[in-house]
């Protein structure tokens, strides 16, 4: 579990350099809001719409060694990131780092699944923990390295990623031993065991729909933050672009703790009720946002990231549990869909600041976790279920 988790951090730190250095290649090279808004769409729009494919086949057939092929994916992205000149270069350096996050994220989901016994909220949470610490990282090395060195200083974690294909590669012998020895002892499946009662195909249908449009809602908001709100920072309150990047970094730290506690809560008290408190509590916060004095907006940084990734984990344990027995399909399907509602949001969001502005923009986006309230419909399920 530990080492899916740390495998986890490497992979989503790799990705995530590339909003890190929305501000540098805005100032060095002169993209559009536009223009970088496309970088993270092609990314997050690949890794999206392969991660439910892959989870599908792994469903049917485990592929043990996609793991270390998709980090080499993400070597090859990074390494073209860190060193094109050219924009159409950049975009192909994107479709990589998608490529290998697709194969990664829905076979990393299994082998946490394997790992869970009945504490899958808490095994959910580790995996998860160290894909949002590699988001949270991320910022951190945009304002310590990329502030320093410009693009060529995302080469640094060519080193990382390359611990990370060897960590991968003997997680991957152990999946595949477990693989054999259930063949070897023709022991049936392992199936999860869902908290939910027993449900018709229309409700878990409906379920899935309010499901997917609070994950809707969640990533184009923390989208926002992650991607954009350090120019709000720098336009509205006259930060530096380092300073910005550390505020990014306190969000995102937060988020790596809500999702880590959520999980086993969730375990706990259910996962609607999880889900509920990452959507009634962190509204009014997300709508008085950009309204704040500078000496408040750290603290509602802390509460919101927080309490809105509280559920993260969560709602891919709730949609597993919706259909039990496509593991690999639920996990690719919801963090795919949280990858391509990032990448529309992206988009959509750099579009607007070059619409409308920045300070517009970021009211209008501050009205989006509103939609969450439609949590509120979700199937309850049951607590401390035995498997």
């Amino acid at each position: 579990m530990l080492a899916i988790g740390a495998g986890h951090l490497i992979n989503d730190t790799a990705q995530n350099i590339a909003p890190a250095m929305f501000p540098y290649l805005s100032r060095d090279l002169g993209f559009t809001f536009t223009q970088l808004g496309l970088i993270t769409f092609i990314l997050n729009m690949v890794s999206s719409t392969l991660q439910p494919v892959v989870g599908f086949i792994s469903d049917k057939k485990p592929m043990p060694y996609a793991l270390p092929a998709g980090m080499i994916s993400v070597f090859i992205g990074l390494s073209m990131f860190a060193f094109a000149g050219q924009y159409f270069m950049i975009l192909l350096a994107a479709i990589f780092l998608g490529f290998g996050s697709a194969i990664f994220h829905p076979e990393g989901s299994r082998v946490s699944f394997l790992s869970a016994g009945n504490k899958r909220g808490l095994s959910q949470s580790i995996y998860q923990v160290g894909g949002n610490s590699g988001q949270a990282i991320a910022p951190l090395i945009g304002a310590f390295i990329l502030d320093a060195m410009g693009q060529k200083g995302a080469a640094v974690l060519l080193f990382l990623v390359a611990i990370g294909i060897i960590l991968l590669f003997n997680i991957s012998r152990w999946y595949a031993r477990q693989l054999r020895a259930e063949k070897m002892n023709k022991k049936p499946k392992k199936i999860l065991i869902s908290s939910l009662p027993p449900l018709t195909k229309k409700q878990v249908g409906i379920a899935l729909f309010l499901l997917f449009t609070i994950i809707f809602a969640r990533s184009f908001y923390t989208t926002n933050i992650q991607n954009y709100y350090v120019f709000y920072l720098i336009d509205h309150y006259h930060l530096t672009t380092r300073i910005g990047q550390i505020f990014i970094f306190i969000f995102m730290a937060f988020g790596v703790i809500g999702t880590f506690f959520g999980g086993s809560l969730s375990d706990r008290i259910g996962r609607k009720n999880v889900i509920l408190l990452s959507v009634v509590v962190p509204i009014p916060l997300c709508l008085l946002l950009p309204y704040l004095p500078l000496w408040l907006v750290p603290v509602f940084l802390i509460a919101i990231g927080t309490l809105i990734m509280i559920s993260f984990s969560v709602t891919v344990v709730y949609a597993q549990e919706l259909v039990p027995s496509k593991i690999g399909t639920m996990a690719g399907l919801t963090t795919g869909f949280a990858f391509g509602m990032g990448a529309i949001g992206s988009v959509a969001i750099g579009w607007l600041l070059d619409t409308i502005g920045i300070n517009l923009t970021m009211k209008i986006i501050s009205l989006l976790p509103l939609i969450l309230f439609v949590a509120i419909f979700l199937p309850k399920d049951q607590v401390n279920q035995e498997i």
